[in-house]
């Protein structure tokens, strides 16, 4: 694994004395190696299904799911929407139940539909539950009721590593997923993907007001996608992405770690 040396976080954040971007860089760093480490995220998960929010939260789940009288029903509780959005890596999207509910329900063979012009994650979810079919039953079914579960408590783990250290969720979501991007849409259409990709180019946050063209131009100019598929170069863009999280850096002193990318 390629990881970057303290010293160099220094040089590149402009480290000094007492509180500085370099010592949270480095810690950011140091957060990220150890939650990459053998067995750490197995040790973490198993003390969060401990833990009495998360085992709430699921037993919540559970008798919401049972007392619905459909998947719509299902889809307007609170309780099941939070266990059922983090699961699915839509966390982001509570604030719109709306919304979950039509993209759930989409047909994902629609090519001009609505999960067409909505984050690929919806597409993805909508493909997995099936629940346009299914409904209810998809919601229900004992194995897809465990990898919800599964998937929950992982992401609670994972929230617990962003509190400690912003960008920690989405730097290892990025880590086990950039090898399946096949174009920059595909980035750019991903939320999650977005942020680090963007964050770790020194893109700034004014590019999304940007035409989708113009913003896959800039990402296109900065990254090849063949280092997606390179597990060390992927490393390096997380490790970028966690730092300037860290330091608050978009660009600036951290764009000379572009360099490392060849």
């Amino acid at each position: 694994m390629l990881t970057l040396s303290a010293s160099l976080v220094s040089s590149l954040f402009g480290a000094s004395s007492g509180t500085s971007s370099g010592s949270s860089s480095a810690s950011a760093l140091a957060a990220l190696k150890a939650a990459q480490a053998r067995g750490a995220e197995a040790k973490g998960v198993a003390q969060e299904r401990k833990d009495t929010v998360t085992i709430t939260a699921l037993k919540q789940f559970d008798a919401a799911l049972a007392k619905a009288k459909d998947v719509k029903t299902a889809l307007q509780d609170s309780r099941v929407l939070a266990v059922l959005l983090p699961a699915l890596g839509l966390s982001d999207q509570a604030a719109y139940p709306g919304l979950v509910q039509k993209a759930l329900l989409a047909d994902p063979k629609d090519t001009k539909g609505l999960l067409a012009s909505l984050d690929s994650r919806f597409k993805s979810a909508a493909t997995m539950l099936d629940l346009r079919n299914k409904g209810l039953a998809g919601l229900r079914d004992a194995a897809v009721k465990t990898k919800l579960e599964d998937a929950y408590v992982q992401y609670q783990y994972q929230r617990g590593l962003d509190d400690k250290n912003a960008g920690m969720s989405d730097a290892l979501y990025f880590i086990e997923n950039a090898s399946s991007q096949t174009d920059v849409y595909g980035i750019l259409g991903n939320a999650v993907m977005r942020r680090v990709v963007t964050g770790a180019l020194g893109l700034p946050s004014q590019l999304a007001i940007q035409s989708v063209e113009t913003q896959a131009r800039a990402i296109g100019s900065r990254l090849k996608l063949d280092d997606l598929r390179d597990p060390k170069k992927v490393q390096l863009l997380a490790q970028r992405y966690v730092m300037t999280q860290a330091s608050g850096t978009t660009s600036g002193a951290s764009g000379s770690l572009l360099s490392l990318f060849g």
